[in-house]
């Protein structure tokens, strides 16, 4: 069973590298290959188990990501007396590049969220004779930013949901194939949120421990995200997420 989701919050590798250094708190000029590299193949991997076509791009960026690792494993050349007689130039730290590459990276992607932001206040600007607004007031009031839950963060969730359907398998079990269709499965789950009014862990909503049943779960899950269906909320960065209707 193929599906394929295209999501906003997906504009790259380098995006998600920097999603990664802001999540750790990593210095964007110190960047500890060994352990970003490890955290971008487990979202790879990731994106793999639930068979997503994966663009070029993010391979081609593991690729260059694993050559930095080996390269950093290398003996550094020491400096000696030799250096200065030959001309030979100090060895370039392999992060370099990429370094800058992120760093330009995040002047546009602050840039336009600077210009978004800007375009959101124009929005907002209206001319026309003063009028009851007190509707839309309460309407947006009870409509949750959900800017502080990113596509990442919930690739981050189900990585952790999956860990602990794995801890909690029986060593045996009776594997059995059901085709799930998305469409039913966002049904199911727009009809459980109305059935169960109130915020509801993301893990709730994963109520089987077969593996279509998760990467359909959690497709569907996206899938209403991306038509606004439903909210999601996160308090603070590695706190659980919660979901509820929009409705």
């Amino acid at each position: 069973m193929k599906y394929h989701v295209k999501i906003d919050a997906f504009e790259g590798p380098l995006d998600l590298l920097l999603h990664l250094i802001n999540r750790l708190e990593i210095d964007i000029y110190d960047i500890p290959v060994s352990e970003i590299t490890e955290q971008y193949m487990l979202y790879i991997h990731t994106m793999q188990e639930m068979h997503l076509d994966i663009a070029s791009e993010y391979l081609v960026m593991a690729a260059t990501l694993l050559s930095i690792k080996s390269r950093m494993l290398l003996p550094k050349q020491e400096e000696d007396l030799f250096e200065d007689e030959f001309g030979n130039e100090p060895e370039e730290d392999p992060r370099d590049e990429l370094m800058q590459r992120l760093i330009e990276y995040r002047k546009y992607k602050e840039a336009a969220e600077d210009l978004r932001t800007l375009e959101e206040d124009r929005l907002q600007v209206y001319t026309k004779a003063p009028s009851d607004l007190s509707e839309y007031i309460i309407e947006s009031s009870n409509q949750m930013d959900s800017l502080n839950v990113s596509i990442y963060d919930m690739l981050g969730a189900f990585q952790k949901m999956l860990r602990r359907k794995k801890i909690k398998k029986p060593m045996q079990t009776t594997i059995s194939r059901q085709e799930i269709p998305i469409e039913r499965r966002m049904e199911e789950i727009l009809l459980d949120l109305r059935t169960n009014p109130g915020r509801r862990k993301f893990t709730d909503l994963f109520t089987s421990d077969h593996k279509d049943h998760l990467v359909v779960t959690f497709l569907a899950i996206l899938e209403l995200m991306k038509t606004h269906s439903i909210l999601i909320e996160q308090e603070n960065n590695f706190a659980d997420i919660f979901i509820m209707g929009s409705e």
